[in-house]
């Protein structure tokens, strides 16, 4: 065993190499993407892993894993979960005969998801044993058990992670490499009987499913990561706390500050410990739940304190005292523990909560008169720093080109997610619906049904066009959709962090393959206009979207530009100051970052306003600014008059 100090992610993927694990698969998505490229990175010989296309096609390369008997995880974020949904649902009924893990990172908040989902719902929906650990060091120890249980059981379980979690980091004792389990799957043994869900084998399955998650429930009674925190031997409170999640971490540093009370941590929301919940409940008149996201603890309590007729109130998130959204924090838990158990325990947070602003203020004086012998100045108050399209991002130029080319016209530009949801920001606001990755096609489709004078626009990412985009535009061809796809092709998955993709002609496991042709996928469906282009060359690019749109049925333009964080940037543009008039058109109509006011007095336009400046710590020599400059003052360092883009083009 050696210590490292990891991310939660970094532990559960080490965790996950420790078990053994023969296969990891998954599609990138924030809090979950670190587990796939951590087993990546750290991978012992003959461990595959990859970035599947989507969730779903996820999901079945780890079920053919499992079915031979290897131990397979499987990784994705809450909304990857309804993507995966259909063949997760399926593979519970079949089972499978190696461990299989299905890592589902929760974002309470939401942080960066379009919703709140709480996994442990799908949990109880689909039948599947969940995990929910409350540390990065309780989730590198509890993957390896969930793999035991998983084999033991056949089944497919549920490790269900959230942000905090995930992104947490800890110091964690690791297995050394040679203390790694080393797994060796059987090989798939063919039996129809078992493999192949005939109606009749489903229903005989799910009975066999009821049974055994009746038989887990009480197993995971016994389990010790479920248990009963007491509170000291005499204690007169007749109040509880139940928990799990990050949450139990929240609970137990108030609980040192409120005084000790019982708790419960649960750790196995489905299939709920029933017995250790029953130990937990006898003698308690009130128990406050505390949990992210929804009251699963809360109602399996109340169901159990129904169906034993006890008289133990349960309050929670049905009761107003546990916020309904959003996520915990360790101060919002504190708060309702020290409302919950009374006035002395909230005299004992006020006085920690004093000892703990006594502390800091004496840290701070000491840290100002340490300050003031020195004769440091006052730190500025950071700038607000809203999201924004990096400079140089090719999305930019494209929404521009769009914007520029149906100026006027009756249009829908339908988002999807991603960096290019961004596009909804001032001055683009070129994203006017955003609901799930592929979603603009269906939506634009919808529009266009009902509204035949509107031209309908949809955007997706290269990555997402592989994940979820290419049955809609099967679908928008086979109905005879009036549309314009528009694909964002960046070569690469930007908003998670780079992934590879069918796209980029290189895998997860660093071998270069043949790379899948956007355009040849669009003319195989059937579309018979594809245009490639260079968003960066605006003209040309505003004089194909105008083309491309006016053509009927479904029609598709790739705007083909690498993502400035894979290509190395180009020389900054520059400003002659001389010959800038401070229109601020390049400002106000691309809100490209690195284009800012001149703060120097001495450049003021003959309108009175500042001049324009270029931020060369972000500028990357795209050029889309200098063709906008109505005369011509932004270019290369270097560039003479004659070549740069006197008179600009036209705008939106």
């Amino acid at each position: 065993m050696h210590k490292e100090y990891l991310m939660g992610n970094e532990a559960i993927a080490l965790g996950a190499i420790a078990a053994g694990v023969n296969l990891v698969c998954g599609y990138p998505g924030t809090p979950s993407t670190e587990v796939l490229e951590t087993v990546a990175k750290r991978r012992p010989d003959g461990t595959y892993v990859e970035w599947s296309v989507n969730e779903k096609a996820a999901m079945e390369v780890a079920a053919g894993a499992a079915y031979t008997g290897a131990r397979a995880l499987v990784t994705m974020k809450q909304m990857g979960l309804n993507v995966a949904s259909d063949p997760l649902m399926c593979v519970e009924y079949i089972g499978v005969k190696g461990g299989m893990v299905v890592l589902v990172a929760d974002d309470p908040g939401p942080i960066s998801s379009q919703t709140e989902q709480d996994t442990r719902h799908y949990a109880a929906f689909s039948k599947v044993p969940c995990f929910d650990p409350t540390s990065p060091a309780e989730a590198y120890e509890m993957i390896q058990e969930a793999f035991a249980w998983s084999e033991q059981y056949q089944t497919p379980v549920f490790l269900r992670s959230t942000t905090r979690v995930s992104h947490g980091y800890a110091a964690i004792d690791v297995k050394d490499p040679e203390e790694w389990a080393v797994h060796e799957a059987e090989g798939f043994i063919k039996d129809t009987n078992r493999w192949v869900i005939f109606p009749r084998l489903s229903y005989a399955n799910h009975q066999k499913i009821f049974a055994r998650n009746n038989e887990l429930a009480e197993k995971f009674s016994g389990y010790d990561r479920n248990a009963i925190y007491e509170a000291p031997s005499g204690s007169a409170s007749r109040k509880g706390i139940a928990t799990g999640g990050i949450s139990f971490t929240y609970a137990m540093e108030a609980r040192q500050a409120l005084g000790d009370v019982r708790l419960l941590k649960v750790a196995t929301p489905y299939p709920f410990p029933e017995q250790k919940a029953l130990e937990f409940l006898a003698g308690l008149d009130e128990v406050l739940v505390i949990e992210e996201l929804d009251p699963v603890i809360e109602e399996a309590l109340i169901l159990i304190c129904g169906k034993y007729h006890l008289d133990t109130k349960i309050y929670g998130k049905l009761t107003g005292n546990i916020a309904v959204a959003g996520e915990n924090s360790r101060d919002s838990v504190k708060k309702a523990m020290a409302e919950f158990l009374g006035a002395e325990a909230r005299t004992a947070a006020v006085e920690a909560d004093n000892s703990a602003a006594a502390s800091a203020a004496s840290r701070e004086a000491n840290s100002s008169a340490a300050a003031s012998s020195k004769s440091l100045p006052a730190p500025p108050p950071l700038p607000v720093r809203p999201p924004v399209l990096c400079a140089g991002c090719p999305h930019r130029a494209s929404f521009y080109d769009v914007k520029v080319a149906m100026k006027g016209k009756k249009t829908i530009f339908c988002g999807d997610i991603g960096c290019y949801t961004l596009g909804n920001s001032m001055p683009l606001d070129m994203v006017d619906t955003c609901l799930c990755m592929g979603a603009g096609l269906g939506i634009a489709q919808g529009v266009g049904h009902i509204e035949p004078d509107t031209s309908c626009f949809a955007f997706v990412g290269d990555s997402t066009f592989f994940a979820s985009a290419i049955p809609e535009v099967v679908n928008a061809v086979y109905n005879q959709a009036d549309m314009t796809l528009v694909v964002l092709d960046n070569s690469t998955t930007a908003m998670t962090g780079h992934q590879p993709h069918p796209g980029t002609g290189q895998t997860m496991m660093g071998e270069v393959v043949a790379k899948v042709s956007i355009e040849a996928v669009l003319r195989g469906i059937g579309l018979t206009v594809v245009e490639t282009i260079n968003p960066m060359e605006h003209q040309k690019a505003v004089d194909t979207v105008k083309r491309v749109a006016a053509e009927p049925g479904v029609k598709a333009i790739i705007f083909k530009y690498p993502c400035i964080a894979i290509s190395k940037p180009d020389a900054s543009m520059t400003v002659d100051t001389e010959k800038c008039i401070g229109c601020h058109r390049c400002i106000h109509e691309i809100g490209c970052p690195a284009l800012i006011h001149d703060p120097d007095p001495a450049h003021v336009a003959a309108n009175g306003k500042a001049k324009v400046m270029i931020d060369v710590s972000q500028c990357t020599g795209c050029t889309l600014c200098s063709q906008l400059c109505p005369v011509g003052a932004i270019r290369k360092p270097g560039e003479s008059d004659e070549n740069s883009a006197e008179g600009g083009a036209d705008h939106a």
